[in-house]
């Protein structure tokens, strides 16, 4: 990549279902939004392939052990009684039981959708619909992704939603419902096949399945890639405005990669009916492994993006 001169952006879309997101030539992502997912692993938005600007792709789609993991997406496993994570609930006393509750986060209509040299903007409104067809949410989503130098890049990710189920709707986890160290939900990143048995950072140091339940503000991932050997590094970031910052992590990299800062992963929210609530991240993707230190480096170089982010004009783009 040649550092002298802007990485321009460019958007593909295809209109009622995807955008494609490219820095000069390289394709950075595809942000699936309105997605042809079965009912049962609760459809919503996502990203897949994530590539880093080398090329190589750090995301996993559908992976058969857990199908509704599709990349990273915005995932919710409880929110009241409904299941806005896919497959089956778990339930205390019962383990993981399906049941009729699998809501869909469904593409309402585009609100920003622009490329410049600097940046490219996604934004949109979605609802939240049970699975018996009930309005339980609405949410605004931003997505903003910049060239941070030549090696990495960041998706700045901001949802804002609003409960219109007309009641208060419990936001938790299967810790919450009594499974251990279990409390995923949230921004979910799913890592590729290659990178299980890779190396977990937070700020206090190295770690890996034994980092999952701590509390911090980033946390990175550093794996391997099939066929070539290289390296390359995911690092989710925290804003401190976040409910309940900083998170405990959902972390696994013994039976496969993920991270995931899980506002929710022992501790109920109480979200109330008109209430409105805020998360924003920084998700920083870079070529190599940047040891320990040059990985903390880009943890912050990630902060900064994140508080530096200006959220996306609208354009009244096409739905």
């Amino acid at each position: 990549m040649n550092n002298d001169r802007p990485m321009t952006f460019h958007l593909d879309h295809a209109v009622g279902r995807a955008v494609d997101v490219r820095a000069g030539d390289v394709a950075l992502f595809s942000y699936v939004y309105r997605p042809d997912t079965a009912q049962l692993e609760s459809p919503k938005p996502y990203l897949h392939p994530i590539r880093t600007l080398a090329g190589d792709v750090v995301s996993l789609f559908r992976p058969h052990d857990h199908v509704w993991h599709k990349g990273i997406a915005w995932s919710l496993p409880n929110v009241g009684e409904h299941n806005f994570w896919g497959g089956p609930t778990y339930l205390r006393g019962r383990s993981y039981v399906q049941l009729d509750n699998n809501g869909s986060a469904v593409h309402r209509g585009m609100t920003a959708l622009a490329a410049t040299d600097a940046r490219a903007d996604i934004a949109h409104r979605l609802d939240w619909i049970s699975q018996q067809g009930r309005q339980v949410i609405t949410e605004h989503r931003s997505l903003t992704a910049t060239v941070l130098d030549a090696t990495s890049w960041v998706l700045i990710f901001e949802t804002t939603m609003t409960n219109v189920s007309g009641a208060t709707l419990n936001i938790g986890s299967p810790t919450t419902k009594g499974r251990e160290n279990a409390g995923y939900g949230g921004l979910f990143w799913r890592g590729p096949r290659s990178f299980t048995g890779g190396t977990v950072q937070s700020p206090f140091g190295t770690g890996g399945d034994d980092l999952r339940g701590t509390r911090s503000g980033w946390l990175a991932f550093r794996g391997r890639h099939d066929e070539t050997g290289t390296s390359s590094t995911v690092i989710m970031i925290d804003d401190t405005a976040n409910p309940q910052h900083p998170p405990q992590w959902f972390v696994r990299t013994e039976e496969f990669a993920c991270l995931c800062p899980a506002p929710f992963f022992s501790e109920e929210l109480p979200f109330a009916p008109e209430q409105t609530i805020t998360f924003r991240y920084a998700v920083l993707v870079a070529s190599g492994d940047h040891g320990t230190d040059g990985t903390t480096a880009l943890a912050d170089q990630g902060r900064q993006a994140l508080d530096r982010w200006t959220a996306p004009s609208p354009t009244g783009e096409p739905a």
